[in-house]
């Protein structure tokens, strides 16, 4: 046997070093030109003729030719409603409605309001469990969960703030990955064991959010760093604003708001994107870590949670072009503009409007709306909420006007919460990271579904339309 340690590889080669600054431009010219030369190839080799998802009908984008979206699974936990489908299978318009378990989201709502109590964990407890809580259930479970609110030991400052970074998203599901490294017994996908670690993520979650954006804010931003601690006895919204902001101070009504708005953004169905993606990783049996940090991924992406930072940035776009917000007809002005190209991001969408289920109405926004209101009153900024009042009733005519589209754009929840988030002073860094946290609970719920009903490994079919082609030897290229 040979023992000459001095025969194994080094893989680490120093003469591979670039250190001439002449060299070092030539290589990045040369990285430049053959990203930009091989994009174009890429684009070429990968696109489809579009006629090929109808020959072999295939469900592009997961869904019918109606819209409605392909069936791939049973749940118990959410419910949307925007439309029926009747027996010429045509989509036919109604109310929305939004169930949680079965029960009405705007019960749970109005219930908390008439009680003037915060209602989230209330709402992460009938998702978890199915059921909602007697008094006793409630509190203890807000007990444990409130346990949970402090990171482990050193992990704010050697996970989040030595490693910032320029997304929060990005930094939320990195921390979820990382926590796998804290938990003793991370694989285990026995319900009991899942379920901890789910409430443990709902306790953690304000935390990560808030330091994650704290980190961000010190490197990237040279703005002053404030930590605050997590209070164990307060609301998941309260911790929310208590770790976000630099004073941590919020008014009752504040924290109600974004409880609120957290409780409609609980929970969404099965069939959106970041909840199956949930489903699909479940399936695997890997770790509960790993599924949440994909959760979150899918989350990230503009078509998915980030529409509610859309709005805000048209929104903010608007006022530095229109001069007064309260005179609608300039108001209007620019909201052709935006439906031709002509303004904000030149995308031609007003961003708050229409549903890919909901069609008459949104529930979610008409809740929202209602306490946004008494927000704007609060704060003076009835001018502001009146906006967004006229967008609503405006827009969609200005849609068939300028589009001519017939599809109906009843205001969707990223309307108002973008009006909420603005509202409550909250950054466009954290807007999607606080619907990751309203989420949380639902994803948890669609998780342990899985892992209970499931028993398959999810494995969808693609179609091969790659015609075969003969292998040409390298000389012969």
């Amino acid at each position: 046997m040979n023992t000459n340690k001095s025969t194994k590889h080094n893989n680490y080669n120093e003469s591979a070093l670039v250190t001439n600054p002449d060299e070092i431009a030539m290589n990045q010219q040369l990285e430049k030109n053959f990203i930009q030369k091989m994009s174009a190839q890429l684009n070429n080799n990968n696109s489809i003729d579009g006629s090929l998802y109808g020959k072999y009908d295939v469900k592009r984008g997961l869904r019918d030719a109606n819209g409605a979206g392909v069936v791939v699974g049973l749940t118990k936990i959410g419910d949307v409603q925007g439309y029926e489908v009747n027996e010429r299978k045509e989509k036919v318009a109604v109310d929305g409605k939004l169930y949680y378990r079965g029960i009405d989201v705007e019960d749970i709502v109005n219930n908390c309001l008439a009680d003037n109590r915060f209602g989230y964990e209330e709402t992460s407890y009938l998702l978890l469990f199915g059921e909602l809580p007697s008094q006793k259930q409630l509190e203890d479970f807000k007990k444990v969960v409130g346990m949970k609110r402090e990171l482990p030991l050193g992990f704010p400052r050697d996970m989040i703030l030595t490693a910032p970074s320029k997304n929060v998203m990005n930094k939320l599901a990195r921390s979820v990955l990382a926590l796998y490294s804290y938990d003793e017994n991370p694989d285990d996908t026995s319900v009991s064991n899942v379920l901890r670690q789910s409430i443990n993520l709902i306790g953690y979650f304000p935390s990560l959010i808030a330091y994650g954006y704290q980190a961000k804010r010190s490197y990237y931003d040279n703005e002053s760093l404030h930590l605050h601690y997590p209070d164990p006895a307060l609301s998941t919204a309260e911790n929310i604003l208590r770790l976000m902001r630099p004073t941590g101070e919020y008014t009752d009504l504040e924290a109600k708001l974004l409880d609120i708005s957290m409780i409609l953004h609980a929970e969404h169905g099965g069939g959106n994107n970041s909840s199956f993606t949930t489903h699909v990783v479940s399936s695997t049996g890997t770790d509960t870590y790993s599924t949440i940090a994909a959760a979150v991924g899918s989350l990230k992406g503009p078509k998915h949670g980030g529409a509610n930072v859309e709005v805000l940035e048209m929104m903010a776009d608007m006022k530095e072009n229109v001069k007064d917000i309260t005179n609608y007809k300039e108001v209007e002005k620019y909201l052709v503009k935006i439906l031709k190209g002509e303004a904000n991001d030149g995308s031609g969408l007003i961003y708050g409007l229409g549903h890919a289920v909901y069609t008459i109405s949104d529930p979610r926004a008409i809740l929202l709306k209602k306490m946004a209101k008494k927000l704007a009153e609060e704060q003076n900024l009835i001018d502001d909420f009146m906006l967004y009042d006229f967008i609503e009733k405006r827009a969609p005519a200005l849609y068939m006007e300028i589009k001519g589209t017939e599809k109906p754009m009843p205001a969707n929840v990223d309307l108002y919460s973008g009006f909420v988030y603005n509202a409550l002073d909250i950054p466009l860094d954290i807007a999607t990271p606080i619907f990751a946290c309203s989420r949380l609970a639902g994803w948890c719920a669609h998780r342990i579904e899985e892992l209970v009903a499931g028993g398959k490994i999810m494995r969808p079919a693609y179609k091969c339309v790659q015609p075969h082609l003969r292998y040409t030897p390298l000389a012969e290229r």
